[in-house]
């Protein structure tokens, strides 16, 4: 299906620029942008992947991972080829990276209403926009949330976070929450891993917490890489910043995509990640990737809360927000 793309301006020589990300492509006529899905055709930038999912499946919510917005609950997740970003250790290369390797736009039908009736029909509380990067299929994504909202299902994205402001602006009357992935606190890296920048993330998670989006963020822990004492420091410390309850998601890597010669994240790491977030005044931090026990438990008093196994709730002991033990308020959307 085609159609015209969101948030694009002409310029001379039947050239656009596209401003819904951090690239801020300027495209010329006949190309397309460094996502690969949106394409210059005699100076009007079209979506190349409206209504194209890739993947459309139910999910846990916890799966995204969101452990604080409506735990225990089902969305239905989807999304289309395409990316923002040329992660080097992609753990679905497959299909976000999937503009770049054939050129062509892949996908199935999959119109918003159509998305809303399968979503109601699989009893989800949310739509994900998840899988590949929400960003470059902003119009399917857009459209779909209005839809859903008006149904009084909730919006998620699932997203990197390099965004524009206008972007952020535009769908956040129907956007409830997001998982933004914080991958290092280094712009060189940024630049060359994933061939973006950490400015640009780090505004739309300021901007997003600012605006009442529910926030939790997640880093991928790869060794090596961001791994170290000081960069896990300054990722917590910029976290606490913005807000001190948004819980933060350490995740395990495994070698995948282009690192596959990579290690395994040690479980020693993350324990050491999670004591240095505790140090900086993190409230809420989790342990992903990893099999057993994931819990919440109250910042005041530790009681647990909230007990995971993986994305199964066993247990949910909060009541109307609060610690049943100390009254303590538990942030969240419950």
């Amino acid at each position: 299906m085609k159609k015209e793309a969101a948030l694009y301006e002409k310029i001379e020589g039947n050239r656009v620029r596209c401003f819904l990300c951090g690239h801020n492509c300027k495209i010329e006529d006949s190309k397309r942008g460094f996502c690969g899905v949106r394409k210059n055709e005699k100076g009007i930038l079209y979506t190349c992947v409206y209504a194209k999912a890739v993947a459309a499946a139910v999910d846990p919510i916890e799966k995204k991972p969101l452990f604080h917005f409506l735990p225990g609950t089902l969305a239905f997740s989807i999304a289309t080829a395409g990316c923002n970003f040329r992660c080097s250790f992609c753990q679905n290369w497959q299909i976000s990276q999937r503009s770049k390797i054939n050129g062509a736009s892949a996908g199935t039908e999959l119109k918003p209403e159509e998305v809303i009736r399968q979503a109601k029909k699989s009893k989800c509380k949310s739509i994900a926009y998840t899988y590949t990067e929400p960003t470059v299929f902003f119009e399917y994504a857009y459209d779909t949330s209005r839809l859903a909202k008006k149904e009084g299902i909730s919006n998620v994205f699932v997203t990197n976070g390099y965004m524009s402001a206008e972007a952020i602006d535009t769908i956040e009357p129907y956007l409830d929450a997001c998982n933004v992935d914080l991958k290092f606190f280094n712009d060189k890296t940024y630049e060359k891993i994933c061939k973006g920048h950490l400015r640009p993330v780090l505004e739309s998670i300021r901007r997003m917490k600012e605006l009442g989006i529910w926030v939790e963020v997640t880093t991928l822990i790869v060794p090596g890489l961001n791994d170290s004492d000081k960069e896990l420091k300054n990722i917590a410390g910029f976290i606490k910043s913005v807000d001190a309850a948004i819980p933060w998601h350490i995740s395990r890597f495994h070698p995948d995509y282009k690192f596959v010669d990579a290690q395994d994240t040690p479980l020693a790491t993350l324990k050491r990640a999670e004591s240095i977030g505790r140090a900086e005044g993190l409230k809420y931090i989790y342990p992903g990737n990893v099999a057993g026990e994931c819990n919440t438990l109250c910042h005041e008093c530790g009681k647990p809360l909230i007990a995971r196994l993986g994305y199964v709730i066993v247990e949910n002991n909060i009541k109307n927000g609060k610690c049943p033990a100390c009254s303590a308020a538990v942030e969240g959307v419950w």
